[in-house]
């Protein structure tokens, strides 16, 4: 069933960002976070695995993979042809914007600044990752934006923790938010895995 990005985004108050080096790790993580309560997974296009991972994610029943760190129409294209359901890019150009449309799929572009966010708007986008949230000014810069640019509803990431994801998703203009804290890095704990989802899918609500 395809969705609307603003549905991609209000399946849990958390979409884990995930990194993943080892295509065996595929399915334990994707399992542990869609019990957990957190089925929109995010797989960065950081690894020479990403593409065999969503492929690999996009199995699990209940998961809803989209890719992660898209920076050109080509890598879209390769993501969607692995099973990927939404995209998100750390950046919007109009290149890929126009190809994000033109497939039809749901597309959570970053945006920094008030001209971002306005380029997008005139593409006819209205749903943004905020990114790098924490470094370019936190959740005053947002509130700062969001302001004159009421349309708008964001998914922030970088730098969110579990301790600060809560003050992110008080905030009206926020539906949900990124984050990588979800799965530790090392070796994969299916179980430790679930209890951090379950945790985070009870934020916000």
């Amino acid at each position: 069933m395809a969705l609307t990005v603003e549905q991609v985004m209000q399946l849990a108050p958390v979409i884990p960002v995930l990194v993943v080096e080892n295509v065996d790790d595929a399915l334990p993580i994707a399992q542990a976070l869609v019990k957990g309560g957190l089925p929109a997974l995010e797989v960065t296009l950081r690894t020479p695995a990403a593409l065999d991972v969503i492929r690999a994610m996009a199995t699990v029943e209940g998961a809803v993979v989209g890719a992660g760190t898209v920076l050109n129409p080509a890598q879209l294209d390769a993501a969607m042809e692995a099973g990927a359901r939404f995209i998100v890019s750390p950046g919007l150009t109009e290149p890929l914007g126009k190809a994000a449309i033109a497939a039809g799929v749901p597309f959570l572009p970053g945006t920094a600044t008030a001209a971002d966010i306005m380029r997008g708007m005139d593409m006819g986008l209205s749903r943004f990752k905020f990114f790098p949230a924490e470094t370019s000014g936190g959740l005053p810069a947002l509130k700062a934006l969001a302001a004159p640019l009421h349309e708008a509803r964001f998914c922030p990431t970088g730098g969110i923790t579990a301790q600060s994801a809560p003050d992110w998703l008080a905030q009206p203009f926020v539906t949900c938010v990124g984050g990588s804290w979800v799965v530790p890095k090392g070796a994969v704990d299916p179980a430790r895995i679930e209890a951090l989802a379950r945790e985070a899918a009870g934020l916000g609500r």
